[in-house]
């Protein structure tokens, strides 16, 4: 069985059909990369999916329960969570404190946060282990705005990551680093995937992240999904290939 599925879902901007009845369907344990020129419905989709935005029609189904209708931290608590394209982090904490505060957020403590941050051993004893998990600990006293953009963009996975999903959504996780900055941040954001065996939807534009870190790719284009398959079906799909770069093929 599916670990998500959507049934004809649709998600309309006036005459702009950003979604248009599609059947998504993603198995556990899967790395999957949702691409798509700008427009594609890709994000809308996902936006819909984790409750940022309510479907016009059709249902949502996770683990077997209908979640159409949950609030974005009703599908958190079900177990689907996201990370942002642009980053989504407390700038003016630590880095550490972001994670924690995540932490808090998912056992229901965030009322009581700063007078348990020193006292919450389990709660700082997760929060490093994290860090650890995505080679952010050395950096665990620097306010989130003072990090690089790579390093924010694994702090933004990370406290996602800490809200223990069974699937999790990563929005562009190497948009506005450098070429040389994409592999290291895909190692370890695949590799903390990969061994928690968690499942991931990924949005990308950038083929060669997209080629490496899939287990099936699935294209999207006016609302609607144009193909699906491995990565080397799609890279021999010329209709995909004319649709994204107006080639015949992928180099």
């Amino acid at each position: 069985m599916s670990l998500l599925e959507t049934q004809k879902l649709r998600k309309y901007f006036g005459e702009v059909h950003a979604v248009d009845d599609v059947d998504f369907a993603v198995d556990p344990g899967e790395v999957v990369s949702l691409i798509g020129s700008n427009g594609a419905g890709k994000t809308t989709l996902v936006n819909v999916i984790s409750g940022l935005l309510a479907a016009d029609a059709g249902r949502i189904h996770f683990q077997g329960s209908d979640v159409t209708s949950l609030s974005v931290h009703g599908r958190i608590r079900a177990g689907i969570a996201r990370s942002f394209q642009i980053v989504n982090l407390f700038d003016h904490l630590t880095t550490f404190d972001n994670v924690a505060l995540s932490i808090f957020s998912r056992e229901g403590k965030t009322r009581r946060l700063f007078s348990l941050a020193d006292a919450d051993q389990a709660v700082r004893q997760e929060t490093l282990d994290i860090l650890n998990q995505f080679g952010l600990e050395p950096k665990r006293n620097v306010l989130a705005g003072l990090l690089a953009q790579g390093e924010r963009k694994l702090l933004d996975v990370a406290v996602a990551y800490a809200l223990r999903p069974r699937l999790l959504f990563l929005d562009e996780p190497t948009s506005g680093v450098s070429t040389r900055e994409k592999a290291p941040i895909m190692n370890v954001v695949s590799g903390v995937v990969r061994s928690e065996k968690l499942t991931a939807v990924i949005i990308e534009h950038d083929m060669d992240v997209v080629f490496a870190y899939s287990d099936r790719i699935v294209a999207m284009h006016q609302g609607v999904i144009l193909a699906q398959g491995t990565p080397q079906e799609i890279r021999g799909n010329q209709q995909v290939a004319m649709t994204l770069i107006g080639e015949t093929s992928f180099r």
